[in-house]
Formats: C-alpha cells, sequence, structure tokens
C-alpha cells in the first residue's frame, strides 16, 4: 500500500526544518500526488521545480501525464504530449510511449493511439515494446467492437515479424467470444498452440465465462478439462464462471457442486462467487438457501455488496415475503452499503405491481432529492403504474419530467401511456403520442401497435384501425391474440365490410 499522505508530509517537514529538498525529492512529490487523484497539485509542484532552477526528467513528465490520464483528463494529457514532443522538451521514452497510447486506448481514442504506434515503429524500440503496444491496440479496438481491425492488426504483427504473446491472443480471443465466433476462438487456440504459445489461466477463463454466458455449460467444462491437462489451474474466476453458468440454467446442484469443488482444491471463493449462487437460488425461489449464503459471507470475513443485497431483495419481493425485504433494506443500510439505483427500481416495481402507489411515489419523490441519478427505466415503472390507476395527468406530467431531465423516452415508456390512453378512450391523445414516438427515433413494437389497435376495436372505428393494422403490417409484426378475438368479435356487425375481412384472413394462423 502507498502511503502518499506520509511521503508528502515528511517532504513539508524537510521544507520546514530547512533541508534543501532536490528534483529527485519533487518528483517523488509528485507522484504522490497524482496517486492521490490531485494532479493539479502535481503541476504545481512541477512549478516549485522550475523556480528552483532543476530541469524536470521525462519521467517527471511522464507521471504527470498518467496523472492527467487516471482523473480522466484525456484531452489535457493528449496536448501535453504532443506539445512537448514537437516543441523537443522531451525524448519520449518507452515509458513514455507506453503511457500515452494506454491512456488513449482506455479513452476511446484507439485511432490516435494508433497513429502513436506507427510513429514509434520508425524508432526502433525493442520487439517486446512493440509486442505490449500492439495487445493494447487489439485490446482497445475489441473493447470497441471492431474485432475486423483487431484481426488485421494481429495478421500485420506476424509480417512484421512480431511474435504475438499469450496477452496479444487472450484480447482478441475475448473480443471474439463476445461476437460468439467459437470457430475463430478454436483456431487462435491452435495457432496458439503451433507457436508455442501458452494459453494461460486468463485465455482459458475468458472462454469458459464466454460459453456459460452463451449457455453452452458442456463446451465450457470440457475447456475446464483441457487447461487442467495443460497443467493450467483454475482460479477462483474460472470457477466462478462455470458457477454462474449452471446458475443461469437453473442447474443449482452443478453449480453448488462446482463452488464445493473450489473449496476442496483450497481456493477461496470470492464475493462474486457467492452472488452467482445466491441470484441462481433466488431465481428457483429457494430464498432460505440464498439467505444461509447472505450470511455465510459474513462469517467467512467478506463484505458484501450492493449486488448481493439487490439479488435478494428481488427475490424476496418476488416471493411476497414484504416484510422480510424491508428488514434486508434497513441492514443494508445499518452496514453502510448505499443503495444504487438498481435497488430503487426493484422496490418502486414490488410497490406497482402491488399496487402501493402511494409508497412508491413517496420513494421515487425521496430518490430526486437525494443526488442518485434516476433513469428512464424508473419513470416508466411509475407511468405505468399512474397509467393502470386511471390517473394520465400524472402519467403526462411524469413523461414532460422525464423529458425535462434530457433523458429520452423507450418504447415501454411510450407503450405504457399510449395504453393509459386507449383504456381511457383518448385516442386522439394516443395517435398523436405515436407519432410523437416515430419522430423521436423511437420505433414503435408489436406490443405499440396491438395496444393502440384494440383501442380504435374498442370504439368501433374501423377505419382508424385497419389503417393502423395495415401499417403494422407492413412493420412485419403481428396481431396478437387478443387483438385477433376482437376483430372476430366486431365482424358479425361489419359483415359487408371485404376490407376487414381480408384484414382477418391476412392476420389469421394459417391453420385455422
Amino acid at each position: 500500500m502507498g502511503h502518499y499522505n506520509t511521503v508528502l508530509s515528511l517532504i513539508k517537514q524537510l521544507q520546514l526544518h530547512g533541508v534543501p529538498v532536490d528534483a529527485y525529492t519533487i518528483n517523488i512529490g509528485i507522484n504522490c500526488y497524482c496517486h492521490l487523484y490531485r494532479v493539479d497539485f502535481g503541476f504545481s509542484l512541477l512549478g516549485s521545480m522550475f523556480k528552483r532552477g532543476y530541469e524536470p526528467h521525462v519521467v517527471t513528465f511522464n507521471t504527470l501525464m498518467k496523472g492527467l490520464f487516471t482523473q480522466d483528463k484525456f484531452s489535457e494529457a493528449k496536448n501535453m504530449f504532443i506539445k512537448l514532443v514537437s516543441e523537443k522538451q522531451i525524448k519520449p521514452t518507452v515509458v513514455t510511449y507506453g503511457t500515452v497510447m494506454n491512456g488513449l486506448c482506455k479513452s476511446g481514442n484507439t485511432k490516435i493511439a494508433i497513429e502513436l504506434l506507427r510513429s514509434m515503429e520508425t524508432l526502433n524500440f525493442e520487439v517486446q515494446t512493440m509486442v505490449h503496444c500492439y495487445s493494447m491496440i487489439i485490446d482497445s479496438l475489441c473493447k470497441d467492437r471492431m474485432i475486423s481491425e483487431a484481426k488485421n492488426l494481429l495478421l500485420e504483427m506476424s509480417k512484421k515479424g512480431i511474435s504475438p504473446d499469450v496477452v496479444t491472443y487472450t484480447s482478441l480471443i475475448h473480443g471474439l467470444c463476445n461476437f460468439g465466433h467459437w470457430k475463430e476462438v478454436t483456431e487462435l487456440l491452435r495457432e496458439m498452440v503451433d507457436r508455442n504459445v501458452s494459453p494461460d489461466v486468463r485465455t482459458f477463463s475468458i472462454v469458459v465465462d464466454a460459453f456459460c454466458k452463451e449457455g453452452m455449460v458442456k463446451e465450457a467444462e470440457d475447456v475446464l478439462e483441457v487447461m487442467i491437462k495443460r497443467g493450467e489451474v483454475p482460479n477462483v474466476v474460472t470457477y466462478s464462471a462455470l458457477m454462474d453458468g449452471h446458475c443461469l440454467r437453473g442447474q443449482m446442484e452443478e453449480a453448488q457442486k462446482v463452488f464445493d469443488s473450489m473449496v476442496n482444491r483450497g481456493i477461496q471463493p470470492n464475493i462474486i462467487s457467492y452472488n452467482s449462487l445466491i441470484n441462481g437460488y433466488c431465481k428457483k425461489r429457494r430464498i432460505d438457501e440464498a439467505m444461509h449464503l447472505l450470511r455465510e459471507i459474513r462469517r467467512k470475513g467478506m463484505n458484501h455488496t450492493v449486488v448481493t443485497y439487490n439479488t435478494i431483495l428481488h427475490g424476496l419481493l418476488e416471493n411476497g415475503k414484504f416484510a422480510a425485504a424491508e428488514e434486508l433494506f434497513n441492514e443494508m443500510l445499518a452496514e453502510g452499503l448505499s443503495p444504487n439505483v438498481v435497488t430503487y427500481t426493484i422496490l418502486l416495481d414490488s410497490m406497482c405491481k402491488n399496487r402501493r402507489i402511494a409508497e412508491a411515489f413517496s420513494l421515487f419523490r425521496s430518490m430526486q432529492n437525494s443526488e442518485l441519478y434516476i433513469d428512464v427505466e424508473c419513470y416508466t415503472l411509475l407511468i405505468n403504474a399512474a397509467c393502470k390507476d386511471g390517473k394520465l395527468e400524472i402519467a403526462k406530467e411524469l413523461l414532460n419530467e422525464l423529458l425535462s431531465n434530457g433523458l429520452q423516452p423507450n418504447a415501454h415508456t411510450y407503450n405504457a401511456i399510449i395504453n393509459g390512453f386507449c383504456q381511457e378512450g383518448s385516442l386522439d391523445e394516443a395517435k398523436e403520442l405515436l407519432t410523437r414516438m416515430e419522430d423521436d427515433d423511437c420505433f414503435p413494437t408489436e406490443v405499440t401497435y396491438n395496444v393502440i389497435v384494440r383501442g380504435f376495436l374498442k370504439k368501433n372505428q374501423m377505419c382508424e384501425a385497419v389503417a393502423l393494422l395495415e401499417k403494422m403490417r407492413g412493420s412485419g409484426f403481428s396481431a396478437d391474440n387478443s387483438t385477433i378475438e376482437m376483430l372476430v368479435d366486431v365482424l358479425p356487425t361489419r359483415e359487408q365490410d371485404p376490407t376487414l375481412l381480408n384484414m382477418i384472413q391476412k392476420f389469421a394462423p394459417k391453420d385455422t
């Protein structure tokens, strides 16, 4: 652990006692401030270095640029680097390039990082340095979902005689896994073996995790078997991924076996391991086992996270255990954990589903009085609840409030309020909202069309209903069973209407 404040205090004491402070000591101070996220004070020390007549070293500027990147001041760091190089104030080292490239990649400026890589290639840096830089950019391209560009860069490395290492391959494998390109993942793993680059525990863990997320647990277990045969020891990340895979499939006995196997091998489960199991048990409505694990976490000397509490809160509320959920929420607060927007969304959802509307609005207003960010989902829950309770004016106020806060309503938001208008028979307003929805580039869904079509059918406004059905069909959507039933019900009163009959035939199932 870095005792940065202690070091800074010692430097100040040196100054108070009149002991001369040299450039090396000032550099240490700058490094401390940067680690304390006070790069501004670091620059103040740079100023004092100039006043004392010391010449800053390249290390000084490397430290300050790293400090800027750490505090997300990407533009300032980039401009500082350009200025220093263009004015020839420093001769960039491997560390300089690595610091700037890493910062650019993390800030999403991969294109500029590639330009920097090109300039590095003219300076004849050692091969291992170039491998590290290529790996960083390949990783960044994968995170930017630019898989083709990442693959091309790997190919370029080989053509230039720069051998990719395990980090390079693992970064690209991770990107390919995220896109489900299993064939290419297999090919890369084979290529690694052919080049005598051994996949490490991180490589295998990434593949295991990716298979599990896709529900391909058998394939993940096969990878784990290969991993062990190659002498790589699975770690807590590997086992937690496999456990989560079983939990997602509801295979809790299998998940528990993986957990026990991990413990028997002397690997200490972490909070992610426990959270996965807790989530699995809650989804299977086995709340008592989830609560047992919650208590076990504390006995093992680990700290619960907000995710832990959110998962069990959701499980308790889904099972109608409101008193137990309230008790758990208070326990969470007593533990010093701050509820996040997910916590409040879980509570709001439960209150709205159980028609505790007044409590939901009270909780929502308390959220607004805090500094918590309120997302579209929270507004949508309340808009839907207000509409179902016949309080359309409140729903409209919430929609306007949402917009004034710079949020964009989604299809669920519009569907809720359109349904409310249709239930009240306010079809003009419902249709107006449909137009507004389209203008906002929020495309109507199958639910949207079915809701508004039923609204017009209910009011016996056939022309509007048929026009909307045509539009719905043109968008590739189908009428649901409720809409078809309403169409069939109105048919006897409109026997001479060939348009309506034709429309029913278009939407009716083929085997009827």
